[in-house]
């Protein structure tokens, strides 16, 4: 027995304090949630979760950019609904006006108010300044092509974003461009009596019960019905690109749940068991100073050897 080497001593409390340190990891992970809460607690998982927490913000930014390209291509669906509606009245009152013996005056005051209607509806269907049915293509900086953020894909060779494209000069009506080339104001040209025209501007107010006016007035119904069908067209496709937005919107939302639960899977502690370890961490420790007050103790023991 040796009073200045006590090799008890210094095991119990090695003992000790490594049961001290594992109690205080136990402790960081109930109070902070964690297993891994820095680098120092597991290099590759801490970087991996940091990486993965930053896409899932992005892709948070995805999810907002969707929903407002769903709500510009709804404003526009909308917008393009409410035109065919009117452009249908407008065919109709032009086939009323075919009729030999009508007042085809009166039927154009009729025609004027429903083109002052498609002007309006155009020109309203604008969400946060986006405005796909009335445009200007002369204007600087003009694309035709819209782009919606779509996605966020992290690969070996780095990150892309992936975007829904929309081509606009399908579904515009108005171009105020000089000559305008949208559904509504592209312009034809009567065979028997020359007059130009477009939906937006026909007038049938002077027109006859001749053969020849007759036959115009056949034309322009066509040309008209034509424009419905374009228009019918461009609905359907804005409607297609209006399911595609809200599908990718919800796949979105549920890829950032996956992400969540995989990081969690990384580094989120399971506090089942360490509640457990930390009741087994605090007899350890118990027993621990116990053990090293016994093992100090036995130097005394030495004390009666000289009595």
């Amino acid at each position: 027995m040796s009073i200045m080497t006590n090799a008890s001593a210094m095991t119990a409390l090695q003992t000790l304090n490594q049961t001290n340190s594992n109690l205080e990891t136990t402790q960081n992970r109930i109070a902070t949630g964690y297993k891994v809460a820095t680098a120092s607690d597991s290099a590759a998982y801490w970087s991996i979760a940091t990486t993965m927490r930053s896409d899932n913000k992005a892709l948070g930014t995805v999810t907002d950019a969707l929903g407002l390209g769903a709500a510009t291509v709804d404003v526009a669906y909308t917008a393009m609904e409410s035109s065919l509606e009117v452009v249908d009245e407008i065919k109709a009152k032009i086939v009323a006006a075919r009729e030999p013996g009508v007042d085809r005056v009166a039927i154009q005051a009729e025609v004027d108010e429903l083109q002052n209607q498609l002007v309006s509806i155009a020109s309203s269907a604008s969400f946060s300044g986006e405005n796909w049915l009335s445009v200007d293509s002369g204007a600087v900086g003009y694309n035709a092509s819209k782009s919606i953020v779509a996605s966020f894909t992290r690969s070996a060779t780095g990150v892309t974003v992936g975007t829904i494209d929309v081509n606009t000069a399908n579904v515009k009506l108005y171009d105020a461009d000089a000559g305008g080339s949208g559904i509504l104001d592209t312009t034809s040209t009567t065979t028997n009596g020359a007059v130009t025209y477009s939906v937006a501007t026909v007038d049938v107010s002077a027109y006859t019960d001749s053969v020849a006016d007759l036959a115009d007035l056949d034309e322009i119904i066509s040309t008209v019905d034509g424009a419905h069908q374009s228009m019918t067209t461009a609905a359907s496709n804005l409607g297609a690109t209006k399911k595609r937005v809200d599908m990718q919107k919800d796949f979105v939302s549920n890829l950032m749940d996956a992400i969540s639960r995989g990081v969690g899977e990384l580094v989120d502690a399971d506090m089942t068991a360490e509640s457990t370890r930390l009741k087994a961490l605090q007899v350890q420790q118990q027993l621990g100073v116990q053990a090293l007050s016994i093992a100090n103790s036995s130097s005394q023991n030495v004390l009666s050897l000289f009595r």
